[in-house]
């Protein structure tokens, strides 16, 4: 069996979400500093065991002020919590391209298992000869499950944040180690 360790590639790679706004729109936001490290038994991405982590301070909506806002006490309070990770515990095969991968997510010190939707691009050798893997990962959770509950009601009777948190990552690596076992 040979262990095959992923570099992540943060140049085209991206780890998304997007929440409902006034119940009408919905705002999307960025981690800019995150990793993910993934090893496998050979090009055998069912067998993958996935560590990513967020830096929360880097979290951007394209707005500084409410960015701040949402690394304070009401929302991530990132000075006592500074990271958001997800470790796999499973993955299951679909079919060919698309897989589920479960894991535990930890934000704010509460970790829960979440599913998480996998698209796999498929693996490419890019101009300089490195085996690059592409990946499209979303899924769906509940905020309020990570202590995550500021909002406000609305003069018609709408809440101003939604409770859904849709996640949209485009994460590509690098196949960096192919270790034999002894």
């Amino acid at each position: 069996m040979t262990t095959t360790k992923w570099e992540f590639d943060p140049t085209h790679s991206e780890l998304g979400f997007k929440i409902k706004h006034l119940m009408i729109t919905n705002v999307s936001g960025t981690f800019k500093k995150f990793d993910v490290k993934v090893e496998s038994e050979n090009d055998d991405f069912t067998t993958a065991k996935i560590v990513a982590t967020a830096d929360m301070s880097s979290i951007s909506t394209n707005n500084e002020q409410r960015d701040a806002h949402l690394r304070n006490a009401d929302f991530f309070e990132v000075e006592k919590y500074p990271s958001l990770v997800f470790q796999s515990t499973k993955i299951e095969r679909i079919d060919d391209d698309t897989f589920y991968v479960y894991g535990n997510l930890t934000m704010k010190g509460v970790s829960k298992a979440v599913k998480l939707n996998v698209e796999y691009s498929g693996l490419t050798k890019d101009p300089w000869g490195n085996q690059r893997a592409g990946f499209i990962i979303t899924g769906k959770i509940n905020r309020s499950d990570w202590g995550v509950t500021f909002n406000g009601v609305l003069e018609t009777g709408g809440l101003m944040l939604g409770e859904e948190v849709k996640i949209n990552s485009e994460i590509q690596l690098i196949k960096a180690v192919a270790v034999e076992a002894a």
